[in-house]
């Protein structure tokens, strides 16, 4: 196993149990509850296979699942958030994107804020959709996507600067 595949594995056992043990007991105003396990989907290496990326997505997603008996809503966005990722980055890092250099311990703060945003919305608004799965209810799928997604949001760019930045 190399050192990089160990740090995948630490990152994905370490997003899940935060996700599992901290932040699915978080509940603002009923509806408000960040989802930080998707930061591993998004710092997943560009270079890798996008099939292991999807694979890997959805094992996390069942995962987040099981722990949370929510039926396979966050299987199904995570593959969506997976899948969707290579337009994310185009869209935020051009053409460091297209030429496969993107580090993301040196990417500007913007476009990374970018990427996650997109991400984060992506994700969301596919969750609280199967979620609720009711079209009549789409306010309240839009307002829990919305609130969701600002907590979530912020608490991924801080997590990615906090551990993916390089050390000075």
């Amino acid at each position: 196993m190399t050192s990089a595949t160990g740090i995948l594995g630490l990152r994905f056992m370490l997003l899940l149990l935060a996700q599992v043990v901290i932040c699915n007991n978080i509940n603002f105003f009923g509806f408000i509850n960040p989802y930080i396990y998707i930061v591993f989907i998004f710092l997943f290496p560009i270079r890798d296979s996008r099939i292991n990326l999807l694979l890997i997505s959805f094992l996390l997603g069942i995962m987040v699942d099981i722990f949370s008996d929510s039926g396979g809503v966050h299987a199904a966005a995570s593959v969506v958030l997976a899948y969707s990722r290579p337009l994310f980055l185009k869209a935020s890092f051009g053409m460091l994107y297209e030429h496969q250099s993107v580090k993301f311990s040196n990417t500007d703060i913007g476009s990374l804020f970018g990427y996650v945003l997109l991400g984060t919305l992506v994700h969301h608004f596919v969750l609280f959709l199967l979620e609720v799965f009711n079209i009549y209810d789409i306010i309240l799928i839009l307002k829990k996507t919305l609130f969701s997604s600002i907590f979530t949001i912020i608490l991924s760019v801080l997590i990615i600067i906090l551990f993916s930045r390089n050390k000075k």
